[in-house]
């Protein structure tokens, strides 16, 4: 049984796709650990990278040419300075070289050693075969982007079953977590921190939590005060900015932790709450389209829903809260979103936008309704209504960018999550027709009924009703 921690569903990235481009970094990271366990780094002389199915389709939009280069460079998506990856890549388009893990020179040409292959691999629509040459041999190994910035094997896929979990509390669904809960007379969010209690300490716990919620909370601060067009080719003007300008009104503050107390002092008329939540959305995911660090909530397309939800309990419905309350949010999120993963993804290229967007929602939805005092069954609720109502979600970004109509989609997926957790605070789970699981399996029912031009080809839908040329 897979161990997945709140750390695995929340990561620290660099945007614009956990898929396409935290991915394949990731990938390019673990092809290199590889090299030097095989004792040939210092040989290489070149690197090619082939991209398939999904990963080709829309790799140019979703930066994922630019990951590999950054990955085999050695820079590290959590750390590396937002400032210094256009130098990179340049420096490696300009001169046709790369320093390999930071450390080797190599022959790289951009044009020449990636390549862009439509067809799809076997195992799953997102592959990637890097190959690296010597003077007398060359090394090859495959990697496959699963959603969320995972990264797997094939091979290694066939031994999942012989390992073992460290958590105290094995819970693959939502009837497990609920068995838990009720035996150990615990929340959700305690469920979850005896599991993350497991593998790390209590100061350790908090410390990468508030790191996690300080990035969230950054990149809303960012993105609301940027104003432009976002990259791309698109022209797609940064809506943020102008939202936020007309709702913080004559303000004074010198850090995203002021802005947040600020905010607290402005009127909160119904129109005005859902303009703050939608202007939250937009900042996380304008900042991830412009090539900028995110948390991954599962995945950096959907990365807006829930930091805009958790901004929302702050910010309108406890101005009492902190950081307890913080933690909590995000240990029954990232629990919520393990259970999507093992029961069905949360790949778009897999599973359409429901697997994004939906997840986040209904991550968000379980999260504020603990928040709220919502009972553990009622938390499952708010998760499986926010769902529900997400089925069927295509994944259709247009130029493949995650920007139309993805940035949208985080702003209703946000909301769809706050009056998810309304309802199930107002209703008797003795009553609900459909649990968790249920609709857990019928979203990956759905999936792969789903036609693949649906599923973050760029090859139907608005992608293709709205052309490049419209823009």
């Amino acid at each position: 049984m897979e161990c997945i921690s709140v750390f695995d569903m929340l990561k620290i990235g660099v945007g614009p796709s956990s898929s396409h481009t935290l991915g394949p970094w990731r990938a390019a990271e673990q092809f290199l650990a590889e090299l030097r366990n095989q004792n040939i780094i210092a040989s290489v002389h070149r690197v090619k990278v082939d991209l398939y199915g999904s990963l080709s389709l829309t790799g140019k939009g979703h930066a994922t040419d630019l990951a590999v280069m950054l990955g085999l460079s050695g820079a590290d998506p959590e750390y590396v300075p937002i400032d210094a990856i256009d130098t990179i890549i340049q420096d490696i388009k300009h001169t046709n070289e790369m320093l390999l893990d930071n450390e080797f020179k190599i022959h790289f040409n951009v044009i020449s050693d990636i390549f862009f292959n439509k067809n799809f691999l076997p195992f799953h629509a997102n592959g990637l075969v890097f190959t690296a040459y010597t003077n007398d041999s060359e090394y090859s190994s495959t990697f496959y982007s699963i959603g969320g910035g995972f990264v797997v094997k094939e091979e290694d896929t066939d031994t999942n079953s012989e390992i073992k979990c460290a958590f105290p509390f094995l819970v693959n669904t939502g009837v497990e977590l609920l068995e838990f809960c009720q035996a150990e007379r615990k929340t959700i969010s305690d469920i979850v921190y005896e599991n993350e209690k497991s593998m790390r300490t209590e100061t350790e716990i908090h410390s990468e939590l508030m790191r996690i919620w300080h990035t969230m909370l950054e990149c809303m601060y960012i993105g609301a005060h940027t104003d432009g067009t976002l990259p791309g080719g698109l022209n797609v003007k940064r809506r943020a900015y102008d939202m936020h300008t007309n709702l913080i009104g004559i303000a004074n503050y010198n850090s995203p932790q002021e802005w947040l107390q600020c905010i607290r002092h402005t009127e909160v008329k119904f129109r005005q709450i859902l303009k703050w939540v939608s202007c939250f959305a937009l900042a996380v995911n304008e900042v991830n389209a412009s090539l900028g660090r995110v948390v991954t909530a599962p995945t950096n397309g959907s990365a807006g829903v829930i930091p805009a939800v958790l901004m929302y309990y702050l910010v309108i419905e406890n101005h009492h809260a902190g950081e307890k309350e913080i933690k909590q949010f995000l240990m029954v999120a990232g629990q919520i979103g393990s259970i999507f993963k093992k029961g069905a993804t949360i790949s778009a290229a897999m599973g359409g936008c429901q697997a994004e967007i939906g997840v986040s929602s209904s991550m968000a939805a379980a999260a504020l309704c603990e928040l709220m005092g919502g009972t553990p069954e009622q938390v499952l609720v708010a998760a499986e209504i926010a769902m529900e109502h997400h089925l069927g979600m295509t994944c259709d970004p247009i130029g493949g960018l995650v920007q139309v109509p993805c940035i949208e989609r985080n702003t209703m997926g946000a909301i769809k999550a706050i009056h998810a957790a309304e309802l199930a605070l107002e209703t008797d789970a003795k009553n609900v027709l459909v649990p968790l699981d249920k609709v857990v399996a019928t979203m990956w029912e759905t999936a792969k009924d789903m036609n693949s031009k649906y599923k973050e080809t760029s090859e139907g839908g608005l992608a293709i009703g709205v052309g490049l040329a419209d823009c």
